[in-house]
């Protein structure tokens, strides 16, 4: 198997992170109104990261929560026993901009989801997505608002993301199945 290619080491990482966290801030005028919500696994870390970078930009902490989607993929049919994670939100997402936060955006389906089990907590105002690496390969009409880095792929090679948090180091690499 050959070696996989960083595409993103923890620098590259970072600034990726701050320049999404400015989009943010540009795009929401009233920062108030924004919330993180971290999409279970990957999501989570990048969402409280990310909300660090805001609160230094605007000045106020930014409320974080986590989203397990487990239960509403359209692909449960084909799993053993789905992973459950918590679902973490302590505040109404009713009237909020939630910025939706993933590592890796693919098919699309995660995204949708996600959208699926946020509706099931309250209606937001609006929905953004950001996402740290977008791979190309939509199976569903998803676009991301905010993007870390566009990495074309073929359908034979993964990404595969390494947050200090989960795994001791940052890094993105680019894997040959």
């Amino acid at each position: 198997m050959p070696e996989p290619t960083i595409i993103l080491d923890a620098a590259a990482l970072h600034r990726a992170l701050a320049r999404i966290a400015h989009e943010i801030a540009e795009r929401n005028e009233s920062s108030t109104e924004v919330v993180l919500v971290g999409v279970q696994r990957g999501g989570v870390h990048l969402a409280r990261r990310l909300a660090s970078l805001l609160e230094g930009i605007w000045g106020h902490p930014v409320p974080v929560g986590s989203l397990d989607i487990a239960m509403h993929r359209d692909d449960l049919d084909q799993q053993m026993a789905p992973k459950i994670h918590p679902t973490v939100i302590s505040f109404d997402i009713t009237g909020k901009t939630i910025v939706l936060v993933d590592d890796v955006l693919f098919s699309g389906r995660t995204t949708r989801a996600a959208l699926d089990a946020l509706n099931d907590l309250g209606r937001p105002k609006r929905i953004q997505l950001a996402v740290l690496v977008d791979r190309g390969h939509r199976e569903l009409p998803i676009k991301a608002d905010f993007v870390g880095k566009n990495v074309p792929t073929s359908l034979s090679e993964r990404i595969n993301v390494h947050l200090r948090e989960a795994e001791g180091k940052d890094a993105v690499f680019l894997e040959k199945k």
